[in-house]
């Protein structure tokens, strides 16, 4: 895989060419409506990250739509756009036509908003031996500094998750090829909070910025 495959489109929205199809996560705010997607990976329930409008754009008849656990009833309401439903928490692994995911938990440890409680999760995505992290909304946890991953995609904007100083120290100790930040911009932090956690970072690991809009 080319790293030309992944692509954040804005905020946590992120599209993903793999071999086995097209994976959405947390569709936002999508431009057009290209119903590419063969599988849709939702972390949970705000706004932000469950759009119906958004799953509709980019959902097609086959389509294979993830959420957590707590949120099998309210994906109810999207269930006419895609072909199949399933409910997923922390701990589980999928494998979806040779597409393996993993599903990890996310959650805040000092605020309100992601508590562990709610079961609310990242996903690990494994495709042409590369493990490809997208970390939902999460501060640095027990749980994600122990993830192996060649690519990690982590939030930076601070407020909900964690910031861009935060996010750096996960990536320093979890130490993937590849850190790719999300989660900045416009529902919750600055662009520039993008510069900050590239200049935390640390070598080996590389900073990718590639949020579109």
């Amino acid at each position: 895989m080319k790293l030309s495959d992944i692509e954040v489109l804005t905020h946590s929205s992120i599209r993903i060419r793999t071999v086995q199809g097209v994976v959405y996560f947390d569709p936002y705010q999508i431009k057009g409506s290209p119903h590419d997607g063969d599988f849709i990976l939702i972390t949970h329930d705000h706004f932000d990250h469950f759009s119906p409008e958004d799953i509709q754009k980019v959902s097609k008849s086959g389509t294979l739509l993830l959420v957590p656990k707590n949120m099998a009833a309210k994906a109810g309401n999207v269930a006419k756009y895609v072909g199949e439903t399933k409910a997923v928490e922390a701990g589980e692994v999928l494998e979806l036509e040779e597409l393996r995911v993993e599903v990890v938990a996310a959650y805040n440890n000092n605020k309100s908003f992601h508590p562990k409680s709610a079961g609310w999760v990242g996903y690990i995505l494994e495709t042409e031996a590369r493990r490809i992290y997208v970390a939902g909304d999460t501060d640095v946890t027990r749980d994600n500094l122990s993830i192996h991953c060649d690519i990690a995609l982590v939030p930076i904007g601070g407020t909900y998750t964690m910031n861009a100083f935060e996010a750096a120290e996960l990536v320093n100790s979890i130490r993937p090829e590849i850190a790719i930040p999300t989660h900045y911009g416009s529902v919750a932090g600055k662009k520039g909070d993008a510069e900050v956690f590239q200049r935390e970072v640390k070598a080996p690991v590389k900073v990718e910025i590639m949020m579109q809009y």
